[in-house]
């Protein structure tokens, strides 16, 4: 019985001795809640029905942990732990964060601050934020707006409707009428997020830019940091002046003027009708150079609503406040379809100043049945569509018949005239030669081989097919029955059929792949996007003429790079394709 009391009294000692303990330990606990009085010129009691608090006047103090609370006047109410403070009203949270207004209304238990009128929030070194209306939660270290704000650093502007910035990390994030102002760009977007210590935009809404020569750009994911002006963004479209260019992936270099696009590149020119699309595009804003590559093709839309479509390896625009440098340029493997129109060559370039398209290195074009090449051609274009074609050095005019013979025509040089978008008449100029054979109208038999010798020689077409020839400066011609004709002799030196190269719409006009969705572009790692890429045989275009195998000589008050190296062409080219791995 005597053991039973003796434990019992050992316990209750332990439970009182452990009570204590925890009395001790939280009595701690509980004055780091407390809001203290440090400081006041005046104190007077006074009643709220049947709360008490002080009324406290004149240099007022007051602390809670590493938070300090000045002002000129307050309430404090000590029983809820609840201050209300007016005047100049300022608030230190550590050595890092003041908060300055002329209201506050300060829980101590929840450690929410809400201050009023002219508040003034500013970060160390960071940045500040200014609104009429702030609530602090120090618990989540948060501030927050709901009416109307706007943070500034040393870099930008950010105005809302709503903000909550975030003190930890620096986070902030914009909400409703978001408006961001730069030296260099201006932006306006539902929401968006910043990081005030890195100077980091990051976009989780469509945002709109304009740059401060007045181009757009419309961002929907990604990173923009404003120091280093480099960016990694997902889905969007740029506008210029001249063009608008639409992508799914963007990495931009402000500073070195740099931009790469990737992933379904539409590039919309305004004033040409023109727009080309690829797969990887990269912009070089100071050289006024644009390369699109990956699958590139462009599309020309004519008056009458007809397209012409042309895909190469790369697609080159060269922007220039001067309108005769003003290009595009195509290289490698050019194909061209058009509904009545066909073509190949190995790059191709179209001035815009004088509507001309140039063709190199074996060209060779399909309209209605005829076949034309020649060392160069280039097509002169007028309101949209092809006017006439010059061929240059080694023409060659091909036609085949019913009976699968060819009709030739071939000279020095040659200019080929369109008439509602089909072939007029066809001048040979310097060494023509002609070789037509003749076809029963009724029954469709040869009936011989007309072969013509001619300085100069006119042909007339009439729906697609030559309806009569007119020759100049003494002619020789003769007759050839069918019996008679050789082999050899149904053929010009130099002809060449190429009807099996001759490219369809599918071979000239690439399919886009899949869309990325916006979130699932946004999770994208930065290293999937590709670095730019060095061109094999990258290229510009130059004021030059080619004097020689590979040697160059400046056009009268041009200017061109030492280090730019020629692919020869042929002498009768007028503006040389350079290599340029440089300044491409």
């Amino acid at each position: 019985m005597k053991n039973s009391e003796s434990i019992a009294r050992r316990g209750s000692r332990i439970v009182w001795l452990l009570l204590a303990g925890f009395l001790l330990m939280g009595s701690p606990l509980l004055a780091q809640k407390r809001v203290h009085l440090k400081q006041a010129d005046k104190l007077r009691g006074g009643r709220l029905g049947d709360e008490r608090f002080d009324r406290l006047l004149g240099n007022v103090i007051m602390t809670q942990n590493k938070t300090t609370i000045y002002c000129d006047s307050a309430y404090f109410f000590k029983k809820r732990n609840y201050v209300e403070a007016f005047g100049r009203v300022r608030i230190l949270e550590g050595d890092s964060v003041t908060i300055t207004g002329r209201k506050l209304e300060y829980d101590g238990n929840t450690k929410l601050a809400r201050l009023r009128n002219n508040v003034v929030f500013t970060k160390l070194a960071t940045a500040t934020l200014y609104t009429e209306y702030l609530d602090f939660d120090r618990n989540r270290n948060l501030a927050y707006y709901k009416t109307g704000g706007r943070l500034v650093d040393s870099v930008n502007t950010l105005t809302s409707v709503r903000g909550y910035y975030n003190v930890s990390n620096n986070l902030a994030s914009f909400k409703k009428n978001v408006d961001v102002k730069n030296p260099d760009y201006t932006m306006t977007a539902d929401s968006l997020q910043y990081n005030s210590r890195s100077k980091t935009i990051y976009f989780v809404s469509p945002t709109n830019v304009v740059r401060s020569d007045s181009s757009t750009i419309v961002y929907e994911s990604g990173f923009y940091e404003t120091t280093t002006k480099r960016s990694d963004l997902k889905l969007g479209q740029a506008e210029t002046q001249d063009y608008t260019l639409d992508a799914e992936d963007y990495k931009l270099d402000d500073f070195h003027k740099r931009y790469l696009f990737r992933r379904n590149v539409v590039m919309t020119y305004k004033k040409e009708s023109l727009i080309i699309y690829g797969q990887a595009a990269d912009y070089y804003r100071t050289k006024g150079i644009a390369k699109v590559y990956n699958n590139a093709y462009l599309a020309k839309v004519a008056d009458n609503g007809d397209t012409l479509f042309m895909s190469a390896d790369t697609l080159v625009s060269i922007d220039s406040p001067d309108p005769a440098r003003k290009r595009l340029l195509a290289y490698n493997n050019v194909k061209i379809y058009k509904r009545d129109m066909q073509g190949l060559a190995d790059s191709v370039e179209y001035r815009a100043i004088d509507s001309t398209i140039y063709f190199y290195e074996k060209p060779v074009l399909w309209s209605e049945g005829n076949q034309m090449t020649a060392d160069s051609i280039r097509a002169v274009m007028k309101n949209n569509t092809i006017d006439r074609i010059h061929m240059v050095a080694n023409s060659f005019v091909i036609s085949r018949d019913t009976l699968i013979n060819y009709n030739q025509i071939k000279g020095r040089l040659m200019t080929t005239y369109f008439r509602d978008q089909k072939i007029s008449h066809v001048y040979v100029e310097g060494n023509g030669e002609s070789l037509y054979f003749l076809l029963d109208e009724k029954t469709n038999v040869s009936s011989g081989m007309n072969k013509i010798i001619c300085s100069n020689i006119m042909i007339r077409f009439k729906q697609g097919k030559v309806n009569n020839l007119t020759f100049y400066k003494k002619p020789e011609a003769s007759v050839i029955p069918p019996h008679e004709l050789k082999i050899e002799d149904t053929k010009l030196k130099g002809f060449e059929w190429r009807g099996k190269e001759k490219p369809a719409r599918e071979d000239v006009v690439k399919p886009q792949v899949p869309s990325i969705s916006t979130k699932k572009a946004t999770s994208v790692n930065k290293k999937e996007l590709p670095p730019p890429r060095v061109e094999r045989d990258t290229a510009t275009i130059t004021d030059k003429k080619v004097v020689g195998e590979g040697l160059v000589k400046p056009l009268p008050g041009s200017s061109i790079d030492k280090k730019e190296v020629v692919r020869p062409r042929a002498k009768s080219d007028t503006i040389a394709i350079t290599e340029d791995r440089k300044r491409l």
